[in-house]
């Protein structure tokens, strides 16, 4: 089986970002992890992939930012990984070469301006942390923009995303399928455009199922793993009712949850039901293994490479183009079927 990036980074215990700008020799990395890189590449037999036939030198720049760290941090490193493998796949169909550029906390004018000096013929901008008066920023660059993973009404450009309300109202659809009436959503304290529609999602998939959505049932957390499991231990002590089911807006914060529940001695799924959502590895490995959605980040990739390649090369007065990528539900153990003539009351 060939090596990939991922299978670097995860050995270096850096991100695939970093081994990208390492392999394809672009700054950014200190000389230190440069060369751990680059020991474990040969170690683990990696081929350096030959360049894709250029129809004129032609390369494309994904704009990595982290505006704040919350959610584009080292707990989703696999989760942008998948997003460069898909991009990477759908450059090279398209005989371009990408490119990859990190900002961490960097200001929104700063990122304009080093995306300005780069000899790129389009960027896909990760959009995780922005807003939309960051979004709308990048109406300053002359070449062609596609955001991932955010998605803005009303602004000009392209968008991919994953279908959040969709996904979210097949998550809910199965509380329900099981017997769950009372549902509750363990959500962000910091909000993105993502973890915004996820919680629309499930107040209107409630009502599509014609069960209440209760306010008591829904809680904040921090989005970071052991951010999330300290508000979520403190919620737990102070005695609140839980229903019987809580979907949380993302693999993270579930297990997070998951962690804290446990500690307070609450048991996963006999006690209350968890589903998270983007199947991250460490969903598949916590005790017990989560419930989640998957929603292809590779297919996400691909597809922005699509519309930035028809931007470049095609009209250029078409309109905006905004798509949304559906998920699909990954059954494991961390939900149970409530008995149709069981208690069906939280847990005190």
């Amino acid at each position: 089986m060939a090596v990939t990036i991922k299978d670097i980074a995860k050995s270096a215990n850096v991100s695939s970002a970093t081994v990208s700008l390492v392999l394809n020799g672009k700054p950014g990395v200190g000389e230190e992890t440069r060369e751990r890189i680059f020991k474990i590449a040969g170690e683990l037999g990696y081929q350096t992939p030959k360049p894709a036939p250029s129809t004129g030198g032609e390369a494309v720049c994904l704009l990595h930012i982290s505006r704040h760290g919350h959610t584009v941090n080292r707990d989703h490193d696999v989760f942008i990984s998948d997003y460069i493998e898909g991009l990477g796949q759908g450059a090279k169909g398209e005989s371009l070469s990408l490119e990859i550029v990190t900002f961490k906390t960097s200001p929104i004018e700063k990122i304009i301006e080093v995306a300005k000096e780069r000899k790129s013929a389009g960027f896909i901008v990760l959009g995780t942390e922005l807003s939309e008066s960051d979004v709308e920023a990048f109406s300053a660059l002359d070449a062609p923009v596609v955001f991932i993973d955010t998605y803005v009404d009303f602004l000009p450009f392209d968008f991919v995303d994953m279908n959040n309300e969709d996904s979210v109202f097949t998550l809910v659809s199965d509380f329900a399928a099981r017997g769950h009436k009372e549902i509750g959503l363990v959500k962000s304290t910091i909000e993105t455009r993502n973890f915004k529609l996820r919680e629309e999602g499930f107040s209107a998939s409630l009502q599509r199922l014609g069960l209440s959505f209760e306010k008591r049932y829904v809680f904040a957390v921090d989005p970071t793993f052991h951010g999330a499991h300290e508000d979520m231990r403190k919620i737990l002590q102070s005695g609140p009712k839980l229903p019987t089911a809580l979907f949380c807006a993302n693999d993270i914060i579930a297990c997070g949850c998951l962690r804290a529940l446990k500690e307070a001695g609450l048991r996963v799924p006999e006690d209350i039901s968890l589903i998270g959502f983007d199947d991250l590895p460490l969903s598949a490995v916590v005790d017990p293994p989560l419930t989640t959605v998957q929603v292809s980040k590779a297919q996400i990739g691909r597809m922005a490479i699509q519309l930035l390649v028809t931007r470049i090369r095609g009209p250029a007065l078409s309109p905006p183009v905004k798509v949304l990528i559906g998920g699909s539900l990954v059954e494991r153990q961390s939900v149970r079927d409530i008995p149709v003539h069981g208690d069906e009351g939280g847990s005190a």
